[in-house]
């Protein structure tokens, strides 16, 4: 259980205790785990907030729950990879881009834009948005960890850099066990908009990756944190758009 609580000490700001480098490098497989136990805090704050205000305000204060938990982590990687990415520039430069904790016009635009979808769409979904506040934070760092075990990863040093290794049987399976749990809720409800969701996350994600294989050859840890925001995004616009 040590690279699930190195998991849970990389993607959030709750404390793990002491972990080593090995840890770490076992902590992909429990990626849809811990975006599961988020998952599920976002859904509970959902669900106390919508008996007092409106949906909309339920949605934001459940996204700023996931926010809070994370410390924007991935949120921070979507701005920072759209300055890189979007600057036009060499991927020497793009990378030292990446890197400059000040956001520009283009994270900036892509942050606001993404955040206001992520609400809207969580709105829009009523009653089915508990459940789809479960599963998008599973499924999008299932993906996550896919794509960092793809790599290549581009950065000699990085917060990715001891986990690119294979995930063999045992953490697949965690994976694909967090993936099952997540969209269990979903297909009581309908399996034609589970299916959509899946269809929704998948595009985007795996366009922010050709976007960064082109442009730097590989992937960051700031590119993996916009897969993994993109993809929440994207199965919730997915399952909206089949209710």
């Amino acid at each position: 259980m040590r690279g699930a609580r190195a998991a849970l000490v990389f993607l959030t700001r709750l404390p793990g205790g002491t972990l080593s480098a090995e840890d770490f490098s076992r902590a992909p497989a429990w990626f849809g785990a811990v975006g599961l136990l988020l998952g599920l805090a976002q859904a509970l704050v959902f669900l106390a907030a919508q008996q007092l205000w409106p949906p909309v305000i339920a949605a934001m204060l459940a996204v700023i729950a996931g926010i809070v938990l994370t410390g924007g982590l991935h949120e921070d990687g979507l701005a920072d990879s759209f300055d890189g990415l979007g600057s036009g520039r060499p991927p020497a430069r793009a990378l030292e881009i990446m890197r400059d904790s000040r956001i520009g016009s283009h994270g900036a635009i892509a942050l606001g834009l993404v955040l206001a979808l992520r609400v809207a769409a969580l709105a829009a979904l009523g009653g089915v948005a508990p459940w789809v506040l479960i599963a998008a934070p599973a499924l999008s760092r299932i993906v996550m960890a896919l794509a960092l075990r793809a790599g290549p990863y581009v950065r000699a040093s990085g917060a990715g850099t001891g986990m690119t290794g294979p995930l063999g049987l045992p953490g697949n399976a965690v994976l694909a066990l967090a993936g099952l749990l997540g969209l269990l809720g979903l297909t009581s409800v309908s399996v034609w908009a589970m299916l959509a969701g899946l269809v929704g996350l998948l595009p985007l994600a795996g366009l922010m990756r050709l976007w960064a294989q082109r442009r730097l050859g590989g992937v960051t840890g700031d590119i993996l944190g916009a897969i993994q925001v993109l993809g929440e995004v994207g199965f919730s616009l997915g399952v909206l758009a089949c209710l």
